[in-house]
């Protein structure tokens, strides 16, 4: 189950290369020049994004749960705001933008994600121990 083909490795790459270079263009040139007073919450959490899916290019299955912080910060906002949104006809100024560039990542992400490994690897593995054991550790 640790060997995907070579296909899904570069399709995942290719998700990650999407993160590099959209996120390189949006939030990147906002942490370089931005006013002083600027909260910058939202620019720092994408920017840290942006520099984990470098790793992601060299690592694309140990970088996953990254991928997997994509789909769910998406699916949420999708859910949460993006579609009761548009139903109701009132959109914030960036409506367009932003549900354009987040329903983007809602259908790419879960097309790339190796379903069946993240299934074994982050669900039916066996969880990591709770606490010390004194009889191994001693």
């Amino acid at each position: 189950m640790t060997d995907l083909p070579l296909w899904r490795l570069n399709a995942l790459r290719l998700m990650y290369l999407m993160l590099v270079v959209g996120l390189g263009a949006t939030i990147v040139p906002e942490i370089v020049s931005h006013r002083l007073a600027d909260r910058g919450v939202i620019a720092g959490l994408l920017g840290a994004v942006w520099l984990l899916a470098f790793l992601g290019l060299r690592y694309p299955l140990r970088m996953l749960p990254l991928l997997l912080f994509e789909f769910a910060w998406k699916m949420l906002w999708m859910l949460a705001y993006g579609l009761p949104q548009w139903a109701a006809g009132q959109h914030p100024p960036t409506f367009s933008d932003d549900f354009f560039s987040i329903a983007l990542g809602v259908i790419l992400v879960p097309l790339v994600l190796p379903w069946p490994y993240v299934w074994h690897h982050y669900v039916r593995a066996p969880a990591e121990r709770w606490r010390r054991n004194a009889a191994t550790e001693a």
